[in-house]
């Protein structure tokens, strides 16, 4: 359809034109294409903005709520959101935030404040991720609130968290203790475990530090590190972004016929870079290395709200109408012109008291005597020396074996009868979304095999889809359920708390243990109340309803059906290997696409992954369940990560982490996981081992670089164990053209088939060298056709491109992933793609693919088409805006060079 006929059907469906008119579309397009471009002023808006927050900085807000985004549960993020009438607030930033905040349409532009109680990745996993996106919305600056040295994850993170345009302001508990503004007084009550242990801590960096260099020493020796690669040393001082601010030499040279002079330029770069391979630099240590010795906790109180002024008590004194008023509402007294003096107590109403909430955290056994001895916190327990003191809520973060201890529970029974308390933690099953649900339900009417529902953990389910009868959860059964991880008494697809509000000390009652789940919320003002109403309930035959209410939808899966028994006729299913997509979206996460991250599952009792980018952990809970999750992590034999932007390995730490605890009561000798990737992840990964949390224990680094078609120099030792470990016949690596120290690779298992991924990367020769006769190519095409000069831009491929790639290499089958977001549910499918791609498929999330499933990917199309035809509407709708945008610039240079 070309972009007339497109627009012609639009303003047809929607009666704007009849047929007969159908002539004039030409007009209309003409009409379209001169019309002045609106100008958004976005520096006036800035200004004015600012403007609005400078005024309304001055006023106590009127509505205050908190509202929990991450629940904590396992593979969910733990995060607590505040918002007012003028401002947001986030207490803690977990994995995983930022999608939830997209998929809740939980607003950020108004994010300035961000309050850590720990530095465990549980509560900054999704800090470095967020930033870069309230960036994008263009947030001046943010302040972190907590322990010393959080802001250190972005020294560590600086090579690929790049904050042009952010400012990151920290604020220190040691020079002042409290942080306010015109919402609440915020006191800092640190929970320090003592000088001791903190030089202890401090000591045991700086040996890691040494250790790591060590053995980083020792592995680049055994391996052949003295080969060197194209900027390829372990300390990153590298800037990953640069490609897309400057024109790129490579892609330049090699359009012009340059092939050589590039081929000198790398082996320049190789000779400079191999004398540093093996001789990494000595990190300065500071005060980031004891962010494990000290939890925040904080005391926040609302400021009270002035009393309303009472216009009729102000008639009946005679006030007249103007600027007395407001002195009056102000707090002020007025003496009028007859000398009456008129009280402003007189005439306004009471004022109203702030409520008192604390958010607390005690991470281990360690900080239960600072917890016990800290006298901020008695000021608002049950001997309160007022009413207001007391607190209505107190938020906890401590992990479940702690709310066990019998001294913790001897803490929390200090606290007054009407005293609320909402545990975020991991005894919690709410994941936080619905939206995968709710797109995989769609999908699973195409394949129940490839496409198969995803497990119910945590998820309430609506009445209309689910049988036996709906319970509750009392405070008491779930206090005691915090302390065993995914108990049947806490919320699961069949069980629910009914009540939909907990009330607290405002009308005398009593108070609650309350169950985490994403938008519960506690109502702060005007009035103090609990809301724990299921507002996330998932409804499987509202989702069937919408993909059916197509027409020709039914026909077209009847067709799909045929087609598929067709295929799959006299097919011996074998279920190993099978590719499991766990994130097929570019650059950040929606609620359809995660970023990216590729589970292969190689038998039974082995698995690898190809990236690992934020939420994959949380994804792999999602597919599994976290029933299953032990063995799959216990299955994990490597990660294998393709270059060093964010999205690719952002989610590795909360991987390595859950992979540690599935590993937890092995002997020394247990099952080591190789890391194969660029060797600059270390510079990361050793600096957050060593100053935040023990992640490295047990994993061993394979350099891509290693690896190489062309020059491979892994040990035959290393290669004997990462080889048998993965039954691979062969694992080779290929630089490919995307940024510094961007790799694709091919893994050949000894049963003979093949799989190949790019990672991101333009069309590449190297890629397609090592991915001869593959079993399936599995390439990005991050842009559709028609954005092909912004691929090139941003070193990406096409449809196209990645589809010949597929071809050149001989791949007998083909699947697109890693589309950008622009494509958040389905990439742009057209003529000419449909005919290209006889042999291609698109990944989805959850997407579960055994090689005998790969013929079955491109009968898809046409009810995907259709399922989705909204979102296909759009897309196209986008290109012909664009197509538009393009013909304006044409015809203005076409005026210009007319009147010269």
């Amino acid at each position: 359809m070309t972009v007339l006929e497109f627009f012609s059907t639009i303003l047809q469906r929607n009666n704007y034109v009849s047929v007969s008119q159908a002539r004039c579309k030409h007009n209309l397009i003409n009409l379209i294409r001169t019309m002045p471009k609106l100008q958004t002023h976005a520096a006036a808006l800035k200004k004015q903005r600012l403007k609005i927050k400078e005024k309304s900085a001055k006023y106590v807000p009127g509505t205050v709520n908190l509202q929990v985004l991450g629940s904590g549960a396992y593979g969910a993020p733990r995060s607590l959101y505040m918002f007012t009438d003028q401002s947001r607030y986030l207490f803690n930033c977990g994995e995983g935030t930022q999608r939830l905040a997209h998929e809740h349409k939980m607003k950020l532009a108004k994010l300035e404040h961000i309050f850590f109680t720990y530095g465990s990745w549980n509560n900054i996993g999704g800090l470095p991720g967020m930033s870069l996106t309230i960036q994008d919305v263009g947030i001046p600056e943010i302040t972190l609130h907590g322990p010393q040295g959080i802001d250190d994850i972005f020294r560590a993170a600086k090579r690929f968290i790049v904050l042009n345009h952010l400012k990151i302001n920290t604020s220190n508990y040691k020079e002042v203790d409290h942080f306010e503004d015109n919402v609440m007084r915020v006191n800092y009550v640190p929970l320090d475990i003592g000088e001791e242990t903190s030089r202890s801590r401090r000591s045991e960096a700086v040996s890691l530090d040494r250790a790591s260099a060590k053995q980083r020493q020792e592995a680049a020796s055994s391996s052949g590190c003295s080969s060197g690669t194209e900027g390829d040393t372990t300390d990153d001082d590298i800037d990953y972004y640069a490609y897309e601010r400057e024109p790129q030499p490579e892609v330049e040279a090699e359009q012009n016929g340059g092939a050589e002079a590039v081929e000198k330029k790398k082996k320049k770069k190789k000779k400079r870079s191999s004398s540093v391979d093996c001789e990494p630099k000595r990190r300065r240590l500071d005060a980031a290395v004891v962010v494990g010795t000290c939890a925040m906790s904080y005391v926040c109180r609302l400021h009270d709200r002035p009393g309303a002024l009472l216009l009729e008590r102000c008639v009946e004194r005679g006030v007249p109408p103007g600027p007395l008023l407001g002195r009056l509402k102000a707090g002020h007294d007025v003496t009028l012109d007859n000398g009456t003096v008129v009280r402003s107590d007189d005439v306004t109403s009471p004022n109203e008291a702030g409520a008192v909430f604390i958010v607390v955290e005690c991470p281990d056994e360690r900080f239960l005597d600072a917890l016990d001895k800290e006298q901020q916190f008695a000021t608002h327990q049950a001997d309160a020396s007022c009413p207001e003191d007391v607190a209505f809520l107190v938020v906890h973060f401590s992990p479940p074996f702690i709310i066990k201890h019998p001294r913790y529970q001897s803490w929390m029974s200090r606290f007054h009868a009407t005293t609320n308390h909402l545990i975020i933690n991991e005894s919690n099953q709410c994941k936080g979304s619905i939206a995968v649900h709710r797109i995989q339900t769609k999908l699973n009417l195409l394949d129940k095999r490839v496409f198969p529902l995803l497990p119910l953990d945590g998820v309430v389910v609506a009445p209309s889809d689910v049988t036996g009868d709906v319970t509750s959860t009392s405070s008491e059964e779930y206090l005691s359920a915090v302390t065993s991880l995914g108990s049947s008494s806490v919320t699961s697809s069949e069980t629910s708390v009914t009540s939909s509000t907990v009330t607290g000390s405002s009308d005398g009652s009593q108070g609650a243990v309350i169950e985490s789940k994403t938008f519960t919320t506690v109502h702060l003002r005007p009035t103090k109340h609990v809301d724990t109403g299921d507002k996330l309930m998932l409804d499987r035959a509202e989702y069937l309803k919408e993909a059916l209410a197509e027409p020709d939808i039914e026909q077209v899966l009847l067709e799909l059906d045929r087609q598929r028994g067709r295929v799959e006729s006299g097919v011996d299913h074998q279920e190993y290997p099978s590719v499991v997509f766990l994130g097929t979206g570019s650059c950040i996460p929606n609620k359809a696409r995660n970023t990216s991250g590729i589970l292969v599952n190689i038998s039974a009792d082995r698995c690898m992954l190809l990236d690992c980018g934020e939420g994959t952990l949380g994804q792999l809970v999602r597919f599994h369940g976290a029933g299953r999750m032990r063995h799959v992590l216990r299955s994990l034999r490597a990660v294998y990560v393709s270059h060093l932007h964010a999205d690719h390995h952002i989610g590795l730490i909360g991987l390595l982490n859950a992979w540690r605890s599935a590993h937890a009561q092995e002997e020394e000798d247990a099952q080591k996981l190789f890391l194969v990737a660029p060797r600059q992840i270390m510079s990361w990964l050793d600096h957050y081992d060593a100053h935040f949390e023990r992640v490295m224990d047990g994993v061993q680094l394979v350099p891509n670089s290693d690896l190489l078609y062309n020059d491979f120099t892994l040990s035959p030792a290393v290669k004997s164990r990462l080889f048998g470990d993965l039954e691979m016949a062969s694992i080779k690596t290929a630089l490919v053209k995307h940024c510094p120290n961007a790799f694709g690779v091919a893994i050949e298992h000894q049963s003979g088939w093949k799989i190949t991924y790019s990672g991101d990367t333009m069309f590449s020769t190297n890629l397609v060298e090592i991915g001869q006769n593959s079993t399936v190519l599995i390439h990005e095409a991050t842009m559709g056709d028609d954005l092909a000069e912004e691929a090139r831009r941003k070193m990406h491929s096409t449809t196209s491109e990645a589809i010949e790639a597929g071809r050149q290499m001989a791949a007998a089958h083909t699947i697109l992933t890693h589309f950008s977001q622009r494509y958040a549910t389905l990439p742009r499918i057209d003529a000419n793609f449909t005919d290209a791609a006889r042999s291609v498929g698109i990944a989805f999330d959850n997407m579960s693919v055994r090689l005998t499933d790969l013929p079955k990917l491109p009968l898809f199309y046409p009810a995907l088409k259709l399922i989705f035809s909204e979102h296909m509407e759009e897309m196209n709708l986008r290109v012909f805006r664009r197509e538009m945008k393009q013909l304006r610039a044409k015809d203005r240079v076409e005026r210009d060079r007319l009147s010269s």
